[in-house]
């Protein structure tokens, strides 16, 4: 079994939900993001994902967008960010940290670099947002030393689109909450009919894969994280998190995971 897998399991045996968090290597600095992936960690999140900044991020709304403009500025190494989630995994050896970036980053790299590199810092996971299932041959180098990629699901995606992602997938499917960007949230009038329809979508994947399923985009409150207990087993936040610090810095961060986790 696969390690995210096996953790998120043996979470979910004590815990209703679990709260997967986002940061930014290198906003606002280097150093200060690393003081905020500690600060998620101490408060509680039980998955921290670490995005490697891109000057395009086609998925991200503004709050992340703008942290990974200012974050490039820093010239962050994708080297020294592998090993700092190795440094912070064994900080926090109970908790799951794992790799998120566009692929163009992955590919100036080197994807057999990234695979070696991955497997010798321990990091056995990865979100590549903008990754076809057309491209998976492409993903060897990783799949190969068993390495997964996380694959993303939305609400229109087909029935036999998601069994044969299944075939591919490991560690957990990120489902996506809706069209569009990170960060947005849908509008309070129309809460109890996008809820109804979220936990549709999720209990239709769920008939079709035994692998944990995770829900981002969107979710900003601990009504949002509650709503999804009993359909998802991880609840995903990550513009929330950077609104925060920017409104009121590292204590505000801990205070956010905190509302998050008490649902």
């Amino acid at each position: 079994m696969h390690p995210l897998t096996q953790y998120i399991r043996d979470k979910r045996k004590t815990q209703d939900i679990l709260l997967m968090t986002h940061v930014v290597y290198g906003y606002p600095s280097i150093e200060d993001s690393l003081s905020i992936m500690r600060s998620l960690l101490n408060q509680g999140a039980d998955i921290l994902e670490v995005q490697f900044p891109f000057s395009d991020p086609v998925a991200d709304g503004p709050t992340i967008t703008t942290a990974c403009h200012h974050a490039l500025e820093n010239k962050p190494r994708l080297e020294q960010l592998l090993a700092d989630i190795e440094m912070l995994s064994k900080e926090f050896p109970k908790q799951h940290i794992l790799l998120m970036s566009y692929l163009n980053p992955l590919l100036q790299f080197g994807l057999d670099n990234l695979a070696n590199t991955m497997k010798n810092r321990g990091i056995s996971s990865l979100i590549i947002p903008d990754i076809l299932q057309d491209s998976y041959p492409l993903l060897a180098p990783l799949t190969e030393q068993s390495i997964s990629p996380i694959w993303l699901v939305t609400p229109d995606m087909p029935d036999e689109r998601i069994k044969q992602l299944k075939q591919r997938a490991d560690g957990m499917l990120y489902c996506v909450s809706r069209k569009g960007v990170t960060g947005k949230q849908q509008p309070d009038s129309v809460d109890k009919s996008a809820t109804i329809q979220i936990g549709n979508y999720l209990n239709r994947v769920k008939g079709l894969t035994e692998l944990p399923l995770a829900m981002g985009f969107g979710i900003r409150t601990r009504e949002d994280v509650k709503a999804l207990i009993g359909h998802a087993d991880v609840a995903i936040a990550g513009s929330v998190f950077l609104d925060a610090y920017n409104a009121g810095g590292i204590k505000a961060v801990g205070e956010q995971v905190t509302s998050l986790k008490s649902a």
